[in-house]
């Protein structure tokens, strides 16, 4: 019969109670080879002992943490300060980009054929010398153009008013250089510019060159045409070969030196990222202009053919006709009237009669 408890809940006989903690004790003294009878008391760790290198990087942790903190408040803040932040991040960016290009005195880049140019020519020196010299008032002078043009306006193509400035004149003395002809002071064209500019118009330096070489007066006018409101007029009637005298010959140019000086107008166009330039020549007999067919108009200028004859409104259509009828295609073509010339000879061609004309001119010019 196995053994089992008695009635009062006792052990059987022979067997001892047994609590956890004297189960433990018994196992590890079993183990220990019976050496500790007792219960055994917690056992203490000793105290962590923080290396030299654990206090720096955890201070270096929480300053990053702080740091992630503060940052993500900043980007976290209100919106007027990210509309702030935002105009301030524009405004930097506006400041990095380059300056717009210069721009033509009416606005945009492209003269022609978006305008059609109407100038007055002349010099102050003399009223002779054409319409800007009459009345000695340049202010007057720009008025009484600004009235002229509109004649020429049209909703499609409106007109930019032209100061057209002699500024090498030629004479009939050779001058103290021999080159029968003087330029004009420095002061004289800026005060034609800032009048031009007032008005937001074009300054036309128009060169009557004597003995000099186009190009070489092309060059000497670099610090004018630099500017993006002043254009170039070239005159071979008053181009003299050596030994030839203005008023007794008509001049002319030959291509090479032509195309030398609408290539030197290129580079400056180029160098100073300014609007494609007006070049104008003036002609009124076939010689005048040598070897036209030759010459490359490069892409950084308007060249305009100004067809110059005096005299009635039949002459001045005949040889508008004549002399505009076989340009090459890069060449677009003006027209000239002459307020006291022009009458005498039979009357001034009004602007419904120059507007007739077929090519339409893009450029017209009183002197």
């Amino acid at each position: 019969m196995p053994a089992s408890a008695g009635p009062s809940g006792t052990p059987p006989p022979g067997r001892v109670p047994r609590t956890p903690d004297a189960q433990r004790t018994t196992r590890r003294d079993a183990g220990n080879g019976g050496g500790r009878t007792g219960p055994r008391s917690p056992r203490r760790r000793p105290a962590p002992v923080l290396k030299p290198w654990v206090l720096p990087a955890a201070i270096g942790a929480l300053s990053v943490l702080l740091a992630i903190i503060v940052f993500g408040f900043v980007l976290g803040g209100s919106d007027g300060d990210d509309a702030a932040n935002a105009e301030t991040a524009a405004a930097t960016v506006a400041e990095r980009k380059p300056p717009p290009p210069p721009e033509l005195p009416r606005g945009g880049r492209e003269l022609l054929p978006d305008f059609r140019v109407v100038s007055f020519a002349g010099a102050p020196q003399d009223p002779e010398l054409g319409e800007l010299g009459v009345g000695g008032s340049l202010r007057k002078a720009v008025g009484r153009l600004e009235q002229q043009g509109k004649a020429y306006a049209r909703k499609t193509r409106p007109t930019l008013p032209a100061l057209q400035l002699i500024s090498t004149v030629v004479h009939a003395a050779p001058g103290a250089d021999g080159k029968y002809a003087m330029h004009q002071p420095r002061s004289v064209i800026a005060r034609h510019l800032r009048e031009a500019r007032r008005a937001k118009a074009l300054l036309i330096l128009d060169v009557q060159p004597g003995r000099h070489p186009f190009t070489t007066e092309t060059k000497r006018l670099r610090r004018w045409l630099r500017e993006p409101d002043v254009a170039l007029a070239l005159d071979p009637e008053w181009r003299m070969a050596e030994g030839q005298v203005p008023g007794q010959v008509i001049g002319s140019v030959g291509a090479a030196e032509l195309q030398a000086s609408l290539n030197e107008v290129a580079r400056t166009v180029r160098k100073y990222d300014l609007p494609p330039k007006l070049v104008l020549v003036h002609r009124f007999t076939e010689n005048m202009v040598r070897g036209l067919s030759s010459v490359r108009v490069p892409r950084e200028v308007r060249a305009v053919m100004s067809i110059d004859g005096v005299g009635d409104r039949a002459n001045k259509e005949a040889k508008y006709r004549q002399l505009s009828r076989d340009l090459p295609k890069d060449w677009r073509v003006g027209f000239k009237l002459f307020y006291r010339e022009d009458r005498e000879a039979g009357g001034l061609m009004t602007p419904r009669q120059v507007m007739a004309l077929r090519p339409r001119p893009d450029v017209v010019m009183y002197e």
